[in-house]
Protein backbone atom coordinates (compact mmCIF):
# COMPACT_ATOMS: atom_id res chain seq x y z
CA UNK A 1 0.00 0.00 0.00
CA UNK A 2 1.55 3.39 -0.68
CA UNK A 3 0.60 6.39 0.94
CA UNK A 4 0.90 10.38 -0.55
CA UNK A 5 3.76 11.93 0.95
CA UNK A 6 2.89 15.77 2.14
CA UNK A 7 5.52 18.26 1.51
CA UNK A 8 9.08 18.41 0.38
CA UNK A 9 8.19 20.01 -2.92
CA UNK A 10 10.94 22.56 -2.18
CA UNK A 11 13.08 19.74 -1.90
CA UNK A 12 11.98 18.31 -4.94
CA UNK A 13 12.70 20.86 -7.07
CA UNK A 14 15.99 21.20 -5.83
CA UNK A 15 16.82 17.74 -6.57
CA UNK A 16 15.73 18.65 -10.48
CA UNK A 17 18.41 21.44 -10.30
CA UNK A 18 20.77 19.03 -8.61
CA UNK A 19 20.25 16.54 -11.20
CA UNK A 20 20.64 19.28 -13.87
CA UNK A 21 24.29 20.44 -12.56
CA UNK A 22 25.01 16.54 -12.07
CA UNK A 23 24.18 15.86 -15.87
CA UNK A 24 26.60 18.98 -16.46
CA UNK A 25 28.98 17.85 -14.85
CA UNK A 26 32.24 20.88 -14.82
CA UNK A 27 31.23 23.55 -16.65
CA UNK A 28 34.98 24.22 -17.67
CA UNK A 29 34.61 21.28 -20.36
CA UNK A 30 32.64 22.12 -23.52
CA UNK A 31 28.92 20.96 -23.28
CA UNK A 32 27.83 17.79 -25.15
CA UNK A 33 25.88 18.98 -28.99
CA UNK A 34 23.18 16.25 -29.73
CA UNK A 35 25.00 16.18 -33.41
CA UNK A 36 28.59 14.59 -30.76
CA UNK A 37 26.12 11.91 -29.29
CA UNK A 38 24.24 11.14 -32.65
CA UNK A 39 27.60 11.41 -34.48
CA UNK A 40 30.29 9.45 -31.70
CA UNK A 41 28.01 7.37 -30.29
CA UNK A 42 26.40 5.53 -32.88
CA UNK A 43 26.08 2.47 -30.95
CA UNK A 44 24.54 3.57 -27.66
CA UNK A 45 21.84 5.98 -30.25
CA UNK A 46 20.71 2.53 -32.22
CA UNK A 47 20.49 0.41 -28.68
CA UNK A 48 18.06 3.78 -27.55
CA UNK A 49 15.94 3.66 -30.79
CA UNK A 50 15.62 -0.10 -31.08
CA UNK A 51 14.00 -0.37 -27.35
CA UNK A 52 12.64 2.61 -27.43
CA UNK A 53 10.66 1.74 -30.76
CA UNK A 54 10.78 4.57 -32.31
CA UNK A 55 13.59 5.58 -35.32
CA UNK A 56 15.05 9.23 -34.67
CA UNK A 57 18.50 9.26 -34.16
CA UNK A 58 17.81 12.98 -32.94
CA UNK A 59 15.29 12.58 -30.51
CA UNK A 60 17.60 9.41 -29.20
CA UNK A 61 20.09 11.59 -28.74
CA UNK A 62 18.16 13.97 -27.00
CA UNK A 63 17.07 11.31 -24.73
CA UNK A 64 20.74 9.92 -24.17
CA UNK A 65 21.58 13.97 -22.97
CA UNK A 66 18.75 14.17 -20.35
CA UNK A 67 19.44 10.40 -19.41
CA UNK A 68 23.22 11.52 -18.76
CA UNK A 69 24.11 8.39 -20.65
CA UNK A 70 21.79 5.79 -18.96
CA UNK A 71 20.44 3.79 -21.56
CA UNK A 72 17.50 2.71 -19.97
CA UNK A 73 16.29 5.96 -18.83
CA UNK A 74 16.99 7.32 -22.18
CA UNK A 75 14.97 4.27 -23.75
CA UNK A 76 12.06 5.41 -21.11
CA UNK A 77 11.59 9.04 -22.25
CA UNK A 78 11.63 8.03 -25.64
CA UNK A 79 8.96 5.41 -25.42
CA UNK A 80 7.17 7.46 -23.50
CA UNK A 81 7.21 10.33 -26.19
CA UNK A 82 6.20 7.79 -28.82
CA UNK A 83 3.33 7.28 -27.29
CA UNK A 84 2.14 10.75 -28.16
CA UNK A 85 2.73 10.50 -31.27
CA UNK A 86 -0.11 10.40 -34.08
CA UNK A 87 -0.22 7.24 -36.41
CA UNK A 88 -0.51 8.53 -39.59
CA UNK A 89 -1.14 5.08 -41.53
CA UNK A 90 1.53 2.43 -42.24
CA UNK A 91 4.75 1.50 -44.11
CA UNK A 92 4.79 -1.33 -46.96
CA UNK A 93 6.56 -4.66 -45.51
CA UNK A 94 10.58 -3.71 -46.06
CA UNK A 95 12.41 -6.29 -48.24
CA UNK A 96 15.58 -6.46 -46.79
CA UNK A 97 16.93 -8.24 -49.90
CA UNK A 98 17.44 -4.72 -51.30
CA UNK A 99 19.08 -3.07 -48.34
CA UNK A 100 22.05 -0.75 -49.37
CA UNK A 101 24.78 -2.96 -47.41
CA UNK A 102 27.54 -1.91 -45.33
CA UNK A 103 28.17 -5.49 -43.50
CA UNK A 104 27.15 -8.60 -44.40
CA UNK A 105 29.17 -11.73 -43.23
CA UNK A 106 28.07 -15.66 -43.37
CA UNK A 107 29.50 -18.31 -41.22
CA UNK A 108 27.91 -21.07 -43.30
CA UNK A 109 29.36 -20.50 -46.91
CA UNK A 110 32.78 -19.18 -47.27
CA UNK A 111 31.88 -18.28 -50.72
CA UNK A 112 28.87 -16.79 -50.39
CA UNK A 113 27.50 -14.69 -53.49
CA UNK A 114 27.70 -11.84 -53.30
CA UNK A 115 31.12 -11.70 -50.87
CA UNK A 116 31.67 -11.76 -47.40
CA UNK A 117 31.12 -7.09 -46.63
CA UNK A 118 33.04 -6.53 -42.81
CA UNK A 119 32.12 -3.54 -42.91
CA UNK A 120 32.65 -1.51 -39.35
CA UNK A 121 32.93 -4.32 -36.51
CA UNK A 122 34.99 -4.86 -33.20
CA UNK A 123 35.41 -8.24 -34.20
CA UNK A 124 39.16 -7.83 -35.51
CA UNK A 125 40.06 -5.48 -32.44
CA UNK A 126 42.03 -6.44 -29.84
CA UNK A 127 40.52 -5.22 -27.42
CA UNK A 128 43.26 -2.99 -25.68
CA UNK A 129 42.66 0.40 -24.37
CA UNK A 130 43.86 2.94 -27.33
CA UNK A 131 45.17 5.98 -25.73
CA UNK A 132 45.71 7.61 -29.12
CA UNK A 133 42.37 8.46 -28.79
CA UNK A 134 43.20 10.43 -25.38
CA UNK A 135 44.25 13.46 -27.55
CA UNK A 136 42.01 16.20 -28.78
CA UNK A 137 41.47 16.63 -32.45
CA UNK A 138 40.49 15.14 -35.44
CA UNK A 139 41.45 11.34 -35.50
CA UNK A 140 42.88 10.68 -39.25
CA UNK A 141 42.26 7.18 -38.81
CA UNK A 142 38.48 8.16 -38.99
CA UNK A 143 38.99 9.46 -42.36
CA UNK A 144 36.47 7.71 -44.82
CA UNK A 145 37.67 5.13 -47.19
CA UNK A 146 37.56 5.96 -50.73
CA UNK A 147 34.99 3.72 -52.51
CA UNK A 148 35.66 0.40 -53.89
CA UNK A 149 36.19 -0.12 -57.40
CA UNK A 150 33.54 -3.02 -57.40
CA UNK A 151 30.33 -1.43 -56.03
CA UNK A 152 28.33 -3.96 -53.31
CA UNK A 153 25.52 -5.08 -55.63
CA UNK A 154 21.76 -2.95 -54.82
CA UNK A 155 20.17 -6.11 -54.44
CA UNK A 156 21.78 -9.59 -53.03
CA UNK A 157 19.81 -12.85 -52.12
CA UNK A 158 19.81 -13.73 -48.67
CA UNK A 159 22.21 -16.77 -47.60
CA UNK A 160 18.41 -18.77 -46.14
CA UNK A 161 17.39 -18.49 -49.61
CA UNK A 162 20.03 -20.75 -50.86
CA UNK A 163 18.59 -23.26 -48.45
CA UNK A 164 15.25 -22.68 -49.14
CA UNK A 165 15.80 -23.53 -52.87
CA UNK A 166 16.92 -26.91 -51.93
CA UNK A 167 14.08 -27.34 -49.11
CA UNK A 168 16.87 -27.68 -46.56
CA UNK A 169 15.06 -25.20 -44.42
CA UNK A 170 11.79 -24.82 -42.92
CA UNK A 171 9.29 -22.69 -45.13
CA UNK A 172 7.98 -19.24 -43.83
CA UNK A 173 4.97 -19.19 -46.15
CA UNK A 174 2.52 -16.34 -45.91
CA UNK A 175 -0.55 -17.14 -43.55
CA UNK A 176 -3.92 -17.76 -45.50
CA UNK A 177 -5.60 -14.09 -46.22
CA UNK A 178 -2.46 -12.78 -44.80
CA UNK A 179 -3.83 -11.23 -41.77
CA UNK A 180 -2.73 -8.10 -40.00
CA UNK A 181 -0.18 -8.75 -37.97
CA UNK A 182 -0.60 -8.53 -33.97
CA UNK A 183 0.21 -5.25 -32.85
CA UNK A 184 2.00 -4.98 -29.69
CA UNK A 185 1.57 -1.55 -29.19
CA UNK A 186 -2.32 -1.11 -29.05
CA UNK A 187 -3.07 -5.01 -28.12
CA UNK A 188 -2.49 -6.54 -24.83
CA UNK A 189 0.27 -9.37 -25.14
CA UNK A 190 -1.81 -12.75 -24.30
CA UNK A 191 -0.65 -16.42 -24.68
CA UNK A 192 0.06 -18.40 -26.48
CA UNK A 193 1.85 -15.70 -28.57
CA UNK A 194 1.89 -15.80 -32.01
CA UNK A 195 5.39 -15.46 -33.93
CA UNK A 196 4.34 -12.11 -34.92
CA UNK A 197 3.67 -10.82 -31.78
CA UNK A 198 6.76 -12.09 -30.27
CA UNK A 199 9.00 -10.87 -32.53
CA UNK A 200 7.27 -7.28 -31.98
CA UNK A 201 8.13 -8.01 -28.22
CA UNK A 202 12.03 -9.49 -29.15
CA UNK A 203 12.48 -6.66 -31.18
CA UNK A 204 12.01 -4.13 -28.64
CA UNK A 205 13.39 -6.25 -25.68
CA UNK A 206 16.72 -5.51 -23.51
CA UNK A 207 19.54 -6.56 -25.11
CA UNK A 208 21.31 -7.52 -21.78
CA UNK A 209 17.92 -10.15 -21.01
CA UNK A 210 18.08 -11.19 -25.00
CA UNK A 211 22.09 -11.92 -24.57
CA UNK A 212 21.45 -13.63 -21.26
CA UNK A 213 18.50 -15.64 -22.46
CA UNK A 214 20.89 -16.57 -26.07
CA UNK A 215 23.61 -17.22 -24.18
CA UNK A 216 21.77 -20.04 -21.87
CA UNK A 217 20.99 -21.85 -24.75
CA UNK A 218 24.60 -22.29 -25.78
CA UNK A 219 25.03 -23.50 -22.47
CA UNK A 220 22.55 -26.65 -22.80
CA UNK A 221 19.49 -24.69 -21.50
CA UNK A 222 17.93 -25.64 -24.77
CA UNK A 223 17.77 -28.37 -27.95
CA UNK A 224 19.34 -26.04 -30.48
CA UNK A 225 23.00 -25.55 -32.07
CA UNK A 226 22.77 -22.82 -34.07
CA UNK A 227 24.65 -21.51 -37.29
CA UNK A 228 25.31 -17.55 -38.28
CA UNK A 229 23.76 -18.27 -41.67
CA UNK A 230 23.84 -14.53 -42.02
CA UNK A 231 24.18 -11.21 -40.25
CA UNK A 232 23.62 -7.98 -42.51
CA UNK A 233 23.68 -3.97 -41.72
CA UNK A 234 22.90 -1.27 -44.02
CA UNK A 235 20.42 0.99 -44.89
CA UNK A 236 16.56 0.96 -46.38
CA UNK A 237 14.00 2.77 -47.79
CA UNK A 238 11.09 2.96 -46.28
CA UNK A 239 7.84 3.28 -48.75
CA UNK A 240 4.30 3.98 -47.34
CA UNK A 241 1.28 3.57 -50.05
CA UNK A 242 -0.94 6.54 -50.58
CA UNK A 243 -3.99 6.34 -51.86
CA UNK A 244 -4.17 9.15 -53.36
CA UNK A 245 -1.69 8.41 -55.64
CA UNK A 246 -2.42 4.68 -56.27
CA UNK A 247 0.98 3.62 -55.71
CA UNK A 248 3.82 3.29 -52.87
CA UNK A 249 6.53 6.64 -52.18
CA UNK A 250 9.43 6.54 -50.29
CA UNK A 251 9.39 8.39 -46.93
CA UNK A 252 12.69 7.73 -45.39
CA UNK A 253 15.74 5.85 -45.09
CA UNK A 254 16.42 3.81 -41.84
CA UNK A 255 19.63 1.71 -40.85
CA UNK A 256 18.58 -2.21 -40.30
CA UNK A 257 20.43 -5.20 -39.00
CA UNK A 258 19.17 -7.84 -39.85
CA UNK A 259 20.08 -11.74 -37.82
CA UNK A 260 18.97 -15.37 -39.45
CA UNK A 261 20.37 -18.00 -37.64
CA UNK A 262 19.63 -21.30 -38.64
CA UNK A 263 19.57 -24.79 -36.05
CA UNK A 264 19.21 -28.43 -36.94
CA UNK A 265 16.10 -30.14 -36.48
CA UNK A 266 15.88 -34.30 -36.29
CA UNK A 267 12.40 -34.20 -37.99
CA UNK A 268 9.19 -36.32 -37.19
CA UNK A 269 6.19 -38.29 -38.33
CA UNK A 270 5.28 -35.80 -40.69
CA UNK A 271 8.19 -33.79 -41.64
CA UNK A 272 12.01 -34.65 -43.35
CA UNK A 273 14.76 -33.45 -41.48
CA UNK A 274 15.70 -30.29 -41.67
CA UNK A 275 17.13 -26.59 -40.44
CA UNK A 276 14.63 -24.56 -38.62
CA UNK A 277 15.73 -20.53 -38.17
CA UNK A 278 15.54 -18.07 -35.72
CA UNK A 279 15.28 -13.92 -36.84
CA UNK A 280 16.41 -11.00 -35.47
CA UNK A 281 15.85 -7.09 -36.56
CA UNK A 282 17.00 -4.21 -35.12
CA UNK A 283 16.64 -0.53 -35.55
CA UNK A 284 20.32 0.73 -36.55
CA UNK A 285 23.86 -1.33 -35.79
CA UNK A 286 23.36 -3.59 -33.42
CA UNK A 287 24.67 -6.63 -34.29
CA UNK A 288 24.51 -8.43 -30.56
CA UNK A 289 21.07 -7.63 -29.94
CA UNK A 290 20.00 -8.45 -33.21
CA UNK A 291 21.76 -12.50 -32.91
CA UNK A 292 20.42 -12.97 -29.41
CA UNK A 293 16.81 -12.15 -30.62
CA UNK A 294 17.72 -14.49 -33.02
CA UNK A 295 18.83 -17.35 -30.50
CA UNK A 296 15.60 -16.36 -28.51
CA UNK A 297 13.37 -17.03 -31.54
CA UNK A 298 14.41 -20.07 -31.96
CA UNK A 299 14.41 -21.46 -28.87
CA UNK A 300 10.43 -20.11 -28.35
CA UNK A 301 9.53 -22.25 -31.30
CA UNK A 302 10.89 -25.13 -29.17
CA UNK A 303 7.04 -26.57 -28.39
CA UNK A 304 5.94 -25.52 -32.39
CA UNK A 305 8.55 -28.10 -33.56
CA UNK A 306 7.53 -31.12 -31.23
CA UNK A 307 10.90 -30.52 -29.26
CA UNK A 308 11.24 -30.18 -25.08
CA UNK A 309 10.52 -26.94 -23.96
CA UNK A 310 11.52 -27.25 -20.96
CA UNK A 311 14.35 -24.62 -20.41
CA UNK A 312 13.81 -20.93 -19.44
CA UNK A 313 14.50 -19.44 -22.97
CA UNK A 314 11.94 -22.20 -24.21
CA UNK A 315 8.86 -20.56 -21.93
CA UNK A 316 6.91 -17.51 -23.59
CA UNK A 317 5.16 -16.18 -20.56
CA UNK A 318 8.82 -15.95 -18.65
CA UNK A 319 10.85 -14.86 -21.81
CA UNK A 320 7.59 -12.42 -23.27
CA UNK A 321 6.74 -10.96 -19.59
CA UNK A 322 10.30 -10.30 -18.23
CA UNK A 323 11.91 -8.62 -21.37
CA UNK A 324 10.71 -5.23 -21.60
CA UNK A 325 13.15 -2.94 -19.74
CA UNK A 326 10.90 -0.24 -19.42
CA UNK A 327 8.29 -2.59 -17.52
CA UNK A 328 11.35 -4.17 -15.52
CA UNK A 329 12.95 -0.98 -14.56
CA UNK A 330 9.84 0.56 -13.22
CA UNK A 331 8.69 -2.34 -11.38
CA UNK A 332 12.17 -2.40 -9.09
CA UNK A 333 12.57 1.54 -8.90
CA UNK A 334 8.86 1.15 -7.81
CA UNK A 335 10.09 0.25 -4.18
CA UNK A 336 11.23 3.75 -3.79
CA UNK A 337 7.95 4.93 -3.13
CA UNK A 338 7.00 4.93 0.29
CA UNK A 339 5.88 1.40 1.90
CA UNK A 340 4.81 3.26 5.09
CA UNK A 341 1.75 1.18 5.83
CA UNK A 342 2.95 -2.20 4.30
CA UNK A 343 6.31 -2.38 6.38
CA UNK A 344 4.37 -0.81 9.78
CA UNK A 345 2.01 -3.82 9.54
CA UNK A 346 4.71 -6.23 8.97
CA UNK A 347 6.65 -4.43 11.92
CA UNK A 348 3.87 -4.99 13.76
CA UNK A 349 3.54 -8.76 12.88
CA UNK A 350 6.98 -9.28 13.42
CA UNK A 351 6.87 -7.93 16.85
CA UNK A 352 4.15 -9.94 17.99
CA UNK A 353 5.63 -13.40 16.66
CA UNK A 354 8.63 -12.37 18.61
CA UNK A 355 6.65 -11.89 21.55
CA UNK A 356 4.19 -15.16 21.53
CA UNK A 357 7.89 -16.60 20.99
CA UNK A 358 9.49 -15.46 24.18
CA UNK A 359 5.88 -16.26 26.24
CA UNK A 360 6.14 -19.66 24.21
CA UNK A 361 10.11 -20.03 25.18
CA UNK A 362 9.18 -19.39 28.86
CA UNK A 363 6.11 -21.34 29.50
CA UNK A 364 8.46 -24.83 28.23
CA UNK A 365 11.36 -23.93 30.56
CA UNK A 366 8.77 -23.37 33.64
CA UNK A 367 7.01 -27.40 32.57
CA UNK A 368 9.90 -28.41 32.42
CA UNK A 369 11.28 -27.40 35.88
CA UNK A 370 7.86 -28.13 37.79
CA UNK A 371 8.33 -31.30 35.95
CA UNK A 372 11.98 -31.91 36.80
CA UNK A 373 10.96 -31.06 40.83
CA UNK A 374 8.01 -33.36 40.77
CA UNK A 375 10.06 -36.33 39.33
CA UNK A 376 12.53 -35.54 42.05
CA UNK A 377 10.43 -35.29 45.16
CA UNK A 378 8.85 -39.10 43.96
CA UNK A 379 12.27 -40.67 43.59
CA UNK A 380 11.53 -41.71 39.89
CA UNK A 381 13.63 -41.12 36.58
CA UNK A 382 12.68 -38.26 34.96
CA UNK A 383 10.08 -38.53 31.88
CA UNK A 384 9.65 -36.44 29.04
CA UNK A 385 9.20 -33.44 29.41
CA UNK A 386 5.63 -31.97 28.00
CA UNK A 387 6.37 -28.88 26.00
CA UNK A 388 3.45 -26.15 25.23
CA UNK A 389 1.81 -26.39 21.66
CA UNK A 390 4.23 -23.63 19.54
CA UNK A 391 2.05 -20.65 18.43
CA UNK A 392 1.19 -20.55 15.08
CA UNK A 393 4.17 -20.11 12.81
CA UNK A 394 6.79 -20.70 15.38
CA UNK A 395 9.84 -22.82 13.87
CA UNK A 396 10.16 -26.29 15.49
CA UNK A 397 13.64 -25.32 15.87
CA UNK A 398 12.42 -22.89 19.21
CA UNK A 399 11.23 -26.08 21.41
CA UNK A 400 15.07 -27.58 21.14
CA UNK A 401 16.17 -23.75 22.15
CA UNK A 402 13.38 -23.40 25.00
CA UNK A 403 14.00 -27.35 26.49
CA UNK A 404 18.17 -26.57 25.94
CA UNK A 405 17.73 -23.58 28.13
Amino acid sequence: MYVAVKGGERAILNSYRMLDAYRRGDTSVPELSLAQIREQMPLAVSRVMAEGALYDPHLAALAMKQAAGDVLEAVFLLRAYRTTLPRFGYTQPADTAKMRLSRRISSTFKDVPGGQILGPTYDYTQRLLDFTLEADGDDARAEPLAPAAQPVAASMPRVTDLLQHDDLIDQEPIPPGDPAPFDLTRQPLGFPAGRDARLQNLARADEGFLLSMGYSTQRGYGNTHPFAAEIRYGSLEVEMFLEELGFAVTVGEIELTECQMVSQFSGNAKEAPKFTRGYGLVFGYGERKAMSMALVDRALKAEELGEAATAPANDHEFVLYHSDNVEASGFVQHLKLPHYVDFQANLELLRHMRQDRTAWREAAVSAQAEHAQASSAQGSAPATTPTPAAPAGASPVFADEALST
